[in-house]
């Protein structure tokens, strides 16, 4: 085993879909508007892009762990080394292979840069990447709260060839897009959304444009108050007499 410290760096009128603001090219932070919800605004951020690279060189994992910052390296628990990077912050899985994943990103231009840091760490020990190395976003997750409340179980009976909504085993109504292709919600009845399988930024607002008519379809009028037992009433003052002899006698 070797381990180093730190420097490696969300039913009323039908309303248009919401549309994207342009004014935030990379997602993170964006806003998205819908007309039915006034001043409201629909906020979309996205959570962690995770992506591949192959370096295209086999790579001694010992020998990396010993001689970078901010790496982990236990072979009989895990297979790869890990890296962190400060700056952009990000976390790197590194196989004898050649090939990493890279995580904990907020944007495919940080994905891009850590990726390069990571090989520019890499290629410092001794191992040269190939010159166009392979990078690929896998998966985008994004969040949402589209300000409203959602019956799942009318919208999981209405959508069931696409919804699946199991109560008591996860609280939330999974919905699987046909487009954008394999991106996936789960959304919950306080009408936060989570969206996951996206390859592009683009991807998680599109999910969120499509998904937003169903889910004001679907919008509950109110959350139920929890029920609060009424304050016990004061005793009859007799009783109370009573109560406070008894313990008195009892002194």
């Amino acid at each position: 085993m070797a381990s180093k410290a730190m420097e490696t760096e969300s039913p009323e009128k039908q309303a248009k879909p919401p549309t994207v603001s342009e004014h935030a090219p990379n997602l993170a932070g964006s806003v998205i508007t819908a007309d039915a919800l006034g001043d409201e605004k629909i906020v979309i951020r996205i959570q962690n892009i995770a992506s591949t690279v192959n370096l295209g060189v086999r790579l001694d994992l010992k020998k990396i762990a010993l001689k970078c910052r901010n790496t982990e390296f236990n072979p009989r628990r895990f297979g790869a080394v890990i890296m962190r990077l400060r700056e952009p912050r990000a976390t790197a899985l590194i196989f004898a292979t050649g090939k990493m994943v890279v995580t904990g990103v907020r944007s495919t231009h940080n994905a891009e840069l850590a990726s390069k840091k990571f090989a520019y760490i890499i290629e410092r020990v001794g191992f040269k990447p190939t010159e166009t190395f392979e990078f690929k976003v896998r998966n985008i997750v994004g969040t949402a709260d589209v300000g409203f409340p959602i019956r799942l179980e009318g919208l999981v009976y209405a959508h069931s060839a696409f919804a699946s909504y199991e109560p008591e085993l996860f609280p939330g109504l999974i919905y699987r897009l046909v487009a954008p292709e394999k991106v996936v919600l789960l959304i919950f009845v306080s009408g936060k959304i989570v969206i996951t399988g996206a390859k592009k930024e683009s991807e998680i607002s599109a999910a969120v444009t499509k998904i937003y008519p169903t889910l004001l379809e679907f919008r509950k009028a109110h959350v139920a108050a929890p029920l609060i037992p009424p304050e016990p009433a004061a005793p009859p003052a007799a009783l109370a007499d009573d109560e406070t002899l008894k313990q008195t006698s009892t002194l």
